[in-house]
């Protein structure tokens, strides 16, 4: 009768034994599953994080270029000008914005740096394009700020006004930890933020 009784708690703990060993496979495999799961996650978060970031210095950059243009003399915007003197101090002020905030990873360095080439100019309208290259560590990044000196409120308002827009590329890092969850995904990770701030002209 005590044989019967050891064997049958000898079998038990064997039992135990098995189960712990079990329990203890699973959640090793459930580790390895989720551990993708969670890089996936975290570099998400960090990654919009960023890109709001940038959107938000983008925006600001933008602001301190209008305040500044709409204080600029208007008198040499006409006739065609294809780069007034009175859009440098507007650039400049988007463009060391941009620079103080980071954002310009090689700012001041190469093509990067004011001031800018003559701007892009169709000939009619009051709106110029400054077009920067070599701001960013990928090779194709381009910087540009728009000027447009001549918009208006609206079609039932005369009030003249300056507008200024900032475009600037976001290099996502999501693209490449998505591969731990779906191997061979690729899509184009840049996305082009742009930012733009209007103010009334003051002359």
């Amino acid at each position: 009768m005590a044989l019967l009784m050891n064997k049958r708690v000898r079998g038990l703990f064997d039992n135990a034994s098995r189960l712990r060993t079990c329990t203890k496979g699973s959640a090793l495999v459930e580790f390895a599953i989720s551990i993708p799961l969670l890089v996936v996650f975290v570099v998400g978060i960090f990654d919009f994080s960023g890109a709001f970031n940038q959107k938000q210095k983008i925006a600001q950059a933008a602001q301190e270029g209008a305040i500044v243009a709409g204080g600029q003399p208007t008198s040499d915007i006409y006739s065609g000008n294809a780069n007034p003197d009175s859009l440098q101090p507007v650039v400049a002020a988007a463009f060391n914005s941009l620079a103080a905030s980071g954002v310009l990873a090689k700012a001041n360095q190469g093509s990067c740096k004011l001031p800018p080439a003559a701007p892009s100019y169709s000939g009619s309208g009051l709106s110029w394009t400054y077009n920067f290259t070599g701001c960013s560590d990928f090779l194709g990044d381009r910087l540009s700020i728009t000027v447009n000196r001549g918009a208006t409120v609206s079609s039932t308002q005369t009030a003249v006004c300056s507008i200024v827009s900032v475009n600037y590329p976001y290099h996502w890092r999501f693209n490449s930890v998505i591969q731990l969850l779906i191997p061979g995904v690729t899509y184009a990770g840049i996305t082009n933020l742009q930012e733009s701030a209007t103010v009334h002209n003051q002359s």
